[in-house]
This record gives C-alpha cells, structure tokens and sequence, in this order.
C-alpha cells in the first residue's frame, strides 16, 4: 500500500465515511491513475477536467458511477492532496430524481421463502420486518435488544445517528431461535467459518454475504425486478404507508 492510498484512508475515516464508501472513494481514485497510467498527484487540473468530460459524456457509464468518482476524486484532492483546483467548482453530482424500486409483499414473501439457511432467513427477515439498513442488520448485537419494549437500538449509524426502531414478536422469536445455536456474547450474526457459524467471531457476518444470498434468493424466487437488500428497506416503508401509517411516524 502506497503512503498516499494510507493517507486517503486515514482522512476517509476521520471524516467518519461508512466501509463501502471508503471503498468506492478508493476505487475511484485507482480508476483515474490507472486511466492516466501514473501516480494520482502527479494528474494536472487540465487532466482532471478531461477526464469528468470523458466520463459524463460516456453513455456507458451510468449517472450514479459518475456521481460516485466526482465524489471520491473530490474527496482525495481536497482533503488529501490539499488540492483546491478551480474544476472541482464546476463539476458536481447529479441528483438522482428517481423513486426506488419497492416489492409487494408478496415478493418479499416469496424471496425470503427461497432462503432455507436460518442464518441468512434471520438476518434478512430482520433487515427487512424493522426497516434496517445492510450494515444495521449485520451489525446487531445482543445488547441492542430490548425485548421488555419490543425495539432495537441502532447505534451510531448512517450520519452517526442512533435510533430506536419497533421490532415484531416473531423477529424476537426468530433472532432467540438464532442466538441459542451459537450463543456468541456480542454479535447475534457472528461471522462464519467454512460455512458454519464461528460462536468466537471477532466480527460480525460480512455484507457482502447477505447481499450474495439475497442475490440467489431473487434468481430462486422468479421476481424479475431489479433490487437489492436495500430495496427490502424501501419496501418496509412503502407497506407501512400502504397499512395506513402515518407519514411523520414512519420517518421518525
């Protein structure tokens, strides 16, 4: 690892970016070396600005990659580099105007119907019951819940916002049922081993993991939508708002 990658990582997490954005802000920047073929500051204002046209102008490249490297590079040049070149003034990421894609019950049924590990089932059943987040989920200990109250205690998440959220009795159920098969002391998804779950896990369960075995469930299940473990976030909303909830309660 370079002193200069070390660097941008050390400035990401001081500016307290979640894991998956340092990784894609990282990703960015390694994209435009390897597009110029050298060193990132070594890359002159004139080749930065080439380079944003390039990509805007690539009907290959979707709005939301674009976003993601006008961010990143920005990030590294200005808080990194220390770099204040006049092109960052100009360019800027779109805004995406368009609204999520949302499954109906019956799809989210019949996705997690299609996941026959209890492990998996759990977690994403959860994600999806009490309007989690991927890393929300993956990252629940034992001590965020509070079965006296029937919530979970998300602590320090999206913007280092804590939050309480409801939480059903059959999730309860579901994460005791989970929890007594490995009894680890923090984590209610520890991580796996070869496959098994590792009741001394150091870590939780990755999100990549979940997100591949939501992926597999989606193939399995027919839906032909195109979504993610974040859509089953959306659709918790939406099915709130579709059983008559109201507006204020649920953003709150």
């Amino acid at each position: 690892m370079t002193i200069l990658r070390q660097k941008m990582i050390e400035d990401l997490q001081l500016a307290g970016l979640s894991p998956n954005t340092q990784r894609t802000y990282i990703h960015a920047v390694r994209q435009l070396a390897e597009y110029y073929g050298k060193s990132p500051d070594k890359i002159g204002e004139e080749e930065l600005r080439a380079y944003f046209l390039d990509l805007k102008n690539n009907p290959a490249v979707s709005r939301s990659t674009v976003n993601v490297a006008i961010c990143g590079i920005k990030f590294f040049y200005r808080q990194t580099l220390k770099r204040d070149d006049q092109v960052f003034n100009l360019v800027r990421p779109r805004r995406e105007k368009e609204l999520p894609m949302v499954l109906s019950v019956e799809e989210v049924q019949a996705i997690l119907g299609c996941i026959r590990t209890p492990y998996y089932q759990t977690c994403l059943s959860t994600i999806y019951a009490c309007g989690l987040r991927t890393r929300e989920g993956t990252h629940l200990r034992v001590q965020d819940i509070d079965s006296q109250r029937m919530v979970i205690y998300i602590h320090l998440s999206k913007r280092g916002k804590s939050r309480y959220v409801p939480m059903p009795m059959r999730i309860l159920e579901a994460l005791r049922r989970l929890w007594i098969t490995h009894r680890h002391p923090v984590w209610l998804f520890p991580a796996r081993d070869r496959g098994e779950i590792n009741p001394e896990a150091k870590a939780p369960i990755s999100e990549m993991s979940v997100r591949k075995a939501f992926a597999a469930a989606l193939r399995e299940s027919g839906v032909e939508k195109q979504v993610s473990v974040r859509t089953l976030r959306h659709s918790y909303a939406t099915h709130l708002l579709e059983a008559g909830v109201n507006l204020r309660v649920i953003q709150a």
